[in-house]
């Protein structure tokens, strides 16, 4: 965490140990079929983008952009395909999230976890849900109060209790009144899929 909680120093060393796990898998990739190295890029280089990585929702382009490039390399590793072709295509044939969808991902799955009372108290507490003063139909669509005004946009709007209401609410109601964890996992990619892909 640095100084202005911009995480500069944060996403440098998180693309610096992605990017030397993607070297040592290159090194072995000519021996190694797809689904194999499939598994190690999700193993060594996923699994640390998609760590904490609610931390990093409303970062700058410029920092979101770095993390990008590491899940593009990756991505081009595992499908053997030159720097010059567009990543586009690969992403979707990977079926992947591209990173800023990886994080709303990650925050809307938090917030399903609170309003189905799976997370701690203290998370519990910065996403009460929306009370109508009277009888209304959208009285069970599970809506999120919010109650937390930013009066600074970069500090602010990065956080928990500003990000977890405005992602929430924006959401289908068929997917926000899912039976089960993974029904609302797979649900969810689905429709970020679907946002992000299509339009493209």
């Amino acid at each position: 965490m640095d100084s202005s909680m911009r995480k500069t120093g944060h996403v440098q060393c998180l693309c610096k140990a992605a990017l030397h796990a993607i070297r040592m898998i290159g090194n072995i990739r000519q021996y190694l079929d797809q689904k194999t190295t499939t598994m190690l890029v999700h193993a060594f280089v996923t699994s640390r983008l998609d760590a904490c990585n609610s931390l990093l929702f409303g970062l700058p382009d410029n920092l979101i952009n770095k993390i990008q490039r590491v899940q593009n390399i990756a991505a081009r590793l595992i499908l053997r395909v030159p720097r010059h072709e567009h990543i586009t295509p690969l992403l979707y044939q990977l079926h992947w999230l591209p990173i800023r969808q990886r994080i709303t991902f990650k925050i809307l799955l938090l917030t399903y976890k609170v309003i189905n009372y799976m997370a701690p108290d203290f998370i519990s507490e910065l996403a009460p849900l929306h009370v109508p003063t009277r009888a209304l139909r959208s009285a069970s669509e599970q809506r999120l109060e919010i109650t937390f005004r930013s009066s600074t946009k970069f500090y602010g709007d990065r956080s928990f209790a500003f990000a977890a209401p405005h992602l929430w609410n924006g959401l289908p109601n068929s997917i926000r009144s899912a039976s089960s964890v993974a029904s609302f996992k797979s649900r969810l990619k689905t429709y970020l899929f679907r946002q992000h892909f299509l339009s493209v």
